[in-house]
């Protein structure tokens, strides 16, 4: 890691808290093992194969909340430059714009700027993985039948901080010398979207040949 990177990191300037398991929880011991296999430099698409003998909706849980840290993470970085002024509308370039929507205040799919939209996005993350009905954290307690619905669209609008931090301030990226981790942090989240389908191969051409 570079040591500009190790300096954004040092101050843990996440965009949101970081998401932890609980030490001695099945999830716990997924996230270890999930780490292990990075840290051991296995190829990525090796590393998120299901491990034999876990339950794949562990294994997703574990990896939407691992993706949700490591993308606030590098959004954080470039927050300071992404503003109302810079980045007016959520985009992708000039071919690609993201519209937000839930079941609040945008009942419509609403045109807002980056920074209006990543902090929209960040807080109804929080809200779904902190939400014991959806992504349960008891053994024993099954998952629910809309779980995968509500990973998939977790993973394409993560997937959509991506697209924004490529295209838009993938300078900044540079300059501090953090490009080969971002690049690692999305192969991973797309060999991991790939080997589950969770978000159709359509919505990834924005980004179709970064780095893969």
């Amino acid at each position: 890691m570079s040591h500009a990177l190790k300096q954004v990191f040092n101050k843990d300037k996440t965009f949101r808290p970081k998401r932890k398991f609980e030490p001695g929880t099945q999830r716990f011991e997924l996230h270890k093992k999930a780490q292990a296999s990075l840290n051991a430099g296995l190829d990525l698409k090796v590393a998120v194969q299901l491990p034999p003998g876990e339950e794949q909706n562990d294994w997703v849980a574990v990896h939407v909340v691992d993706f949700f840290n490591r993308i606030n993470l590098i959004y954080g970085t470039i927050s300071d430059y992404c503003t109302e002024q810079s980045c007016p509308i959520m985009s992708g370039g000039p071919k690609y714009e993201y519209r937000w929507q839930d079941e609040h205040k945008y009942r419509k799919p609403t045109a807002l700027s980056a920074p209006q939209y990543m902090n929209l996005l960040m807080d109804w993350i929080e809200v779904q993985i902190n939400n014991e009905d959806i992504f349960p954290t008891n053994v024993g307690t099954p998952f629910p039948k809309n779980f995968l619905p509500v990973v998939k669209k977790i993973l394409s609008r993560l997937f959509r901080v991506f697209v924004h931090v490529y295209i838009h301030h993938f300078d900044r990226i540079t300059q501090m010398g953090s490009e080969a981790h971002v690049n690692t942090c999305y192969k991973h989240f797309y060999y991991f979207v790939k080997e589950f389908n969770l978000i159709d191969t359509k919505e990834l051409e924005p980004l179709v040949s970064v780095c893969l």
